[in-house]
């Protein structure tokens, strides 16, 4: 993630922390980034740096009206700034940085089979009780692992599948002498 986009939303952060908005500015930020993956025109748009970043800011302040004054006026801040085009990396930083705050831990679940909803509730709870965090836990089911699972957690992948265990057994009998 570049820094700029730590910087911006460490700002909005902080901004909305102290009104007491976390919530709120979470919420209307992840639909604005929403909007902008669905609708591939509109992030072009405010990526084309030889457009006018006052052009940008008052689309963006159409697209955000009604919503929570601090966002607005965050999502107007960063379009004058030239960064309307990384507004989706900045809302994902925002996110990251709430769900650090708030002791939230995002974990995607890769298993070979579809793991029953108790299986599934005893690996999230062991996985709380080693980060001392709460977990959303999404899961999903690749046959090629053969067996065991894979978990992502931010930049962090811990391989314990079958197919893993064979891949590195394969790049090591390669490299031995």
């Amino acid at each position: 993630m570049a820094v700029a986009h730590r910087m911006y939303a460490r700002a909005l952060f902080e901004a909305a922390r102290d009104q007491d908005r976390v919530d709120v500015a979470r919420d209307q930020l992840a639909e604005l980034a929403d909007a902008l993956e669905a609708s591939p025109e509109l992030e072009a748009f405010l990526a084309n740096p030889q457009l006018d970043p006052g052009a940008k800011a008052s689309v963006l302040d159409e697209v955000t009206e009604g919503g929570d004054p601090i966002v607005r006026n965050f999502v107007r801040l960063v379009a004058s700034k030239g960064r309307a085009g990384q507004l989706r990396p900045i809302a994902e930083e925002f996110e990251a940085i709430v769900d650090r705050e708030q002791g939230r831990l995002k974990v995607e679940l890769t298993t070979a089979y579809a793991l029953a909803d108790d299986e599934a509730r005893a690996i999230v709870a062991k996985i709380e009780q080693s980060s001392g965090r709460t977990v959303e836990a999404s899961r999903s089911v690749d046959p090629d692992l053969i067996g065991g699972m894979i978990l992502q957690a931010g930049s962090l992948r811990v391989d314990a599948s079958v197919r893993g265990r064979i891949d590195g057994l394969r790049r090591e009998l390669v490299t031995r002498n």
